[in-house]
């Protein structure tokens, strides 16, 4: 009797570990992840000036990392909603989610009418608690703010306009009701499609700047942030253009979903 009420008491242990699992990846069911870095570039280790006219410019360090090389598509995130169901339109929780999450698809399982068209193109309306399960499930990571504007200064092969003219181009175009397939626009020099001309990205630390109260002094990217955007003339488009991007990663939380919002995944050398 003894040895059944033990057998009892760890089943009931065990049952309770795996929901406690369960809620600390943010609902995501514990899958073996792929080991795969098919569709992805190491990307070198280097430096990057965080704003590249302003003459406080903050220099920093990036070590080399692998990153996709294009944002993730409504088919792959689908796979993942499929092998998660708890990520689906009608049982997700409203704690990770705002109203918006994927509603551009026709169902849970069902992209559409026009899924052919939906289905290679980046998944967007997705908020940061379901960009990192995603990432997570792949046995990859979100890229930080620092690694994807490093790799975002990278030259863009094929066209011979400055960079800054380029981004503020797309700026200024109303997004498409159906985003084009992802590689469709422009590949810098490490062969890394669309980081500008296609949608914002999600990144791990997107709210690390333009925070409120005590928050914001413990970043040094906020100092130097800030002290750079009050010296913006006419001259520095390209400082505007990425003062554009931490000003919209700023007014976001991690559950806000927007029509022209998705990510990408990145992973550790090791």
């Amino acid at each position: 009797m003894a040895s059944n009420n033990l057998k009892i008491w760890l089943g009931l242990v065990l049952a309770f570990l795996s929901v406690i699992t369960v809620m600390g990846n943010g609902g995501t069911k514990p899958v073996l992840p792929s080991k795969s870095l098919a569709g992805m570039v190491k990307v070198p280790a280097g430096n990057y000036t965080l704003f590249l006219e302003s003459k406080g410019g903050k220099t920093v360090a990036i070590k080399s990392f692998y990153l996709d090389t294009r944002a993730v598509t409504n088919a792959e995130f689908l796979e993942f909603v499929k092998a998660n169901p708890q990520w689906s339109k009608s049982k997700i929780s409203k704690l990770y989610v705002d109203a918006g999450y994927l509603k551009h698809w026709a169902s849970d399982y069902n992209l559409g009418p026009v899924e052919a068209q939906l289905k290679n193109s980046p998944v967007t309306n997705v908020s940061w608690y379901a960009a990192n399960a995603y990432c997570k499930w792949k046995g990859k990571r979100l890229p930080s703010l620092e690694e994807w504007e490093y790799v975002g200064q990278k030259r863009i092969l094929n066209d011979q306009r400055p960079v800054e003219k380029i981004i503020m181009e797309w700026y200024s175009k109303p997004t498409p009701k159906i985003l084009p397939p992802v590689g469709s626009t422009y590949k810098n020099e490490l062969n890394i499609y669309d980081l500008h001309g296609l949608i914002w990205e999600w990144v791990s630390d997107f709210n690390s700047i333009l925070m409120e109260g005590d928050s914001r002094s413990n970043s040094a990217l906020n100092r130097d942030l800030f002290c750079a955007s009050g010296s913006f003339g006419t001259s520095n488009k390209e400082d505007y253009a990425a003062f554009m991007r931490f000003a919209f990663r700023g007014s976001l939380q991690a559950k806000y979903t927007v029509n022209n919002l998705g990510f990408r995944c990145a992973k550790d050398l090791n």
